[in-house]
């Protein structure tokens, strides 16, 4: 992840290094990067002067702040009442064993970030699970499954699959 410097300080710039603008500028941070790094932090909190750890409670405290680095794809199971006696805890325990990651995770190869939310306010699609901000009403396991093969990174051709393929074309 290569953080940008001069991005950093152009945003602290725009709100002129003034200590109640956190907010808004860790707001603008992570619209930048999509979370919130740690060295972003470290950076604010020393331009501005205020403690790290002060900085760290702003971030903590907002459930709309990411400190953890999201993947390609973000898969969001809603677990509201109609989609939790709908099935979604067994489908959110599916995407978990096939992803090899809880909730709240990313996968090791950044490539799926698997999150829970307590209502989407869309009840009678239940169960919902919104993949990249695309809702699929009424998923079933095998939707579930579906969404995961859809979402495998392209495989990339090697000189063995193209020999292959070049082989069975001569025949």
């Amino acid at each position: 992840m290569d953080l940008n410097l001069k991005e950093i300080d152009s945003i602290l710039k725009k709100y002129g290094y003034k200590k109640n603008a956190l907010i808004s500028i860790l707001q603008d941070i992570q619209e930048k990067y999509n979370w919130l790094p740690q060295a972003a932090l470290r950076i604010v909190s020393e331009k501005l002067c205020v403690p790290l750890i002060d900085v760290y409670s702003v971030a903590t405290f907002y459930k709309a702040f990411k400190l953890i680095q999201p993947g390609k794809h973000n898969i969001t199971v809603c677990m509201g009442t109609a989609c939790h006696v709908r099935g979604a805890p067994t489908i959110l325990d599916k995407l978990q064993e096939r992803l090899g990651i809880p909730a709240g995770q990313t996968t090791p190869d950044y490539h799926v970030t698997l999150e829970t939310v307590n209502c989407l306010g869309c009840c009678a699609l239940a169960p919902v699970v919104v993949v990249d901000g695309k809702y699929s009403a009424q998923t079933t396991i095998q939707k579930a499954e579906k969404i995961l093969s859809q979402l495998k990174p392209k495989e990339k051709r090697t000189k063995q699959k193209i020999h292959s393929a070049k082989h069975r074309r001569k025949k």
